[in-house]
């Protein structure tokens, strides 16, 4: 019980004393200090040890079972499980073992210098706009000194909050600064709200694929996480209602234009549809704008928030792929009754966004430099879409892949034919210095998939048909190897 007793538990933070226990305990064997079969102490034993109750103890113990890190015998306790890999032999989310993979699913990948990516969506530096930004840092020195180095309020820079007021009201949403969250990215948005809103047990409703940073990020909150299968015009509207009903979801996770991984856009009937269904049942969307300034051929890429006339929508919104991804700079718009919760989980993450960012940032939309940057970045990756475009028809085609062409964005999903697995051509690709992400790590059961995703952020114009040519002589080996190697193959009569 000695090592249990160092466990410190911190009943004043807004992160539940369950998932602190877990954390502390997964730690303990992650680093071997509890060794395989070694017991956890009895529920009610470790609840006064840390002065807890005994639900706390129950609830970290079934989080640390459902990971894969214990195993409960009935009437015994429950023991660490002897594995290497935990988390990533879980039953129930059959985690590809492959170092590779479990990057792709903390978001990472290694690219070496002589790789073409076609898996990152991260810009090229040569789209970021250095000198502007020199030039308002220089601004912002000389105007606020060291003001600009302060702490900023947890909402955020209010200056900063008016001026996404008037740029939110160019892609018709209408609120107010008090209705506006600063956050330090995209992926902190959707952890503040599920800190907010999320709580073990609860079931949360996303696309299916999806973005894997919403999937962990879910995942750490002990939810149960819905699938609802996305086509072209959007989710599946019967499966969405039926699921609402039967797991009466606390959030409902969508990217309504150019949808990571798919590059799939909601009609404006399945729009329309999903806001009627959050208001008939009452649940939060969360919609995630992650692209909807990058529509292509006049497609008219009208988010969800601008049509929601109930408030029932936390719109997050990143300036990642559209402004330097490196200042980790994005905003919430939330309903007026929601803001209490959403602050205090937002200065549980990090107290304040960065001071000196954000009111660069103000000075950039101010001074209406981020137009002309807009326009710049939607000329340049429509060139890179379009050459895309013709390389699936010229390389992808012949070869049996499907895709479906997205109205904009900068990802292509591709599906090989029927028996074959794009982790397998991961693996075929990478060792021949072409990046391609493999469906699997899209989907929450991260099984096998036949689905890719390429995505044209990080490669150079005259690079994507160099890179698409040598993908497909790979893709050509690929498919006829595997096809052969089942020609002969004997099965058991028996």
């Amino acid at each position: 019980m000695d090592l249990f007793a160092k466990i410190c538990i911190d009943k004043n933070s807004l992160e539940h004393m369950y998932i602190q226990l877990f954390k502390s305990i997964k730690n303990m064997i992650e680093q071997g200090v509890l060794k395989a079969n070694d017991k956890l102490p009895p529920i009610r034993q470790l609840a006064d040890l840390l002065g807890v109750n005994n639900v706390t103890i129950v609830k970290a113990y079934d989080l640390l079972e459902e990971e894969g890190y214990v195993y409960k015998k009935i009437g015994s306790g429950t023991f660490v499980k002897p594995s290497g890999n935990y988390r990533y032999l879980n039953e129930q989310h059959k985690y590809p073992v492959d170092e590779d993979f479990r990057q792709m699913d903390r978001g990472q990948i290694q690219i070496r210098n002589n790789m073409i990516s076609f898996a990152s969506a991260t810009p090229t530096p040569d789209l970021f706009p250095v000198e502007d930004f020199k030039n308002l840092l220089i601004e912002v020195l000389d105007r606020d000194k060291g003001s600009a180095f302060g702490y900023q309020e947890s909402q955020g820079y209010y200056p900063l909050r008016e001026s996404l007021v008037s740029y939110l009201s160019a892609y018709g949403i209408f609120t107010h600064a008090e209705n506006v969250q600063i956050i330090s990215g995209a992926q902190q948005g959707i952890d503040v709200i599920s800190k907010a809103f999320v709580q073990f047990g609860d079931s949360v409703i996303v696309e299916s694929p999806t973005y894997t940073g919403a999937i962990a990020t879910f995942k750490s909150r002990g939810a149960k996480i819905i699938d609802v299968p996305i086509f072209e015009d959007g989710m599946d509207m019967a499966d969405l209602e039926g699921k609402i009903l039967t797991h009466r979801p606390k959030l409902i996770y969508a990217m309504p234009n150019f949808q990571n991984p798919t590059g799939y856009s909601y009609s404006q009937q399945k729009k329309q549809k999903l806001l009627e269904l959050a208001s008939r049942y009452n649940v939060l969307i969360v919609e995630d704008d992650y692209l909807s300034e990058l529509s292509f051929h006049g497609y008219e890429s009208a988010t969800l928030k601008s049509l929601d006339i109930q408030d029932m929508i936390i719109y997050v919104k990143s300036f990642s792929k559209i402004f330097m991804p490196g200042l980790r700079l994005g905003f919430l718009v939330i309903p007026q009754k929601l803001h209490h919760q959403i602050l205090a989980a937002k200065h549980a993450s990090d107290i304040s966004t960065s001071g000196l960012n954000q009111r660069a940032f103000d000075l950039y939309l101010r001074k209406g430099i981020w137009k002309q940057h807009i326009h710049y970045m939607k000329n340049i990756y429509e060139e890179r879409f379009e050459i895309m475009v013709h390389c699936l028809e010229k390389y992808m085609a012949p070869l049996g892949v499907s895709y479906t062409l997205p109205k904009g964005g900068l990802n292509f999903w591709l599906c090989l034919p029927e028996g074959y697995s794009s982790n397998d051509l991961y693996h075929e690709c990478e060792r021949n210095n072409i990046l391609i992400l493999p469906g699997s790590i899209f989907f929450t059961s991260q099984g096998e998939s036949r689905y890719f995703r390429l995505s044209i952020a990080a490669v150079y114009p005259h690079e994507i048909d160099f890179g698409m040519k040598k993908l497909s002589e790979i893709m050509e080996k690929f498919l006829k190897a595997k096809a052969t190697s089942n020609i002969n193959a004997y099965f058991p009569i028996l």
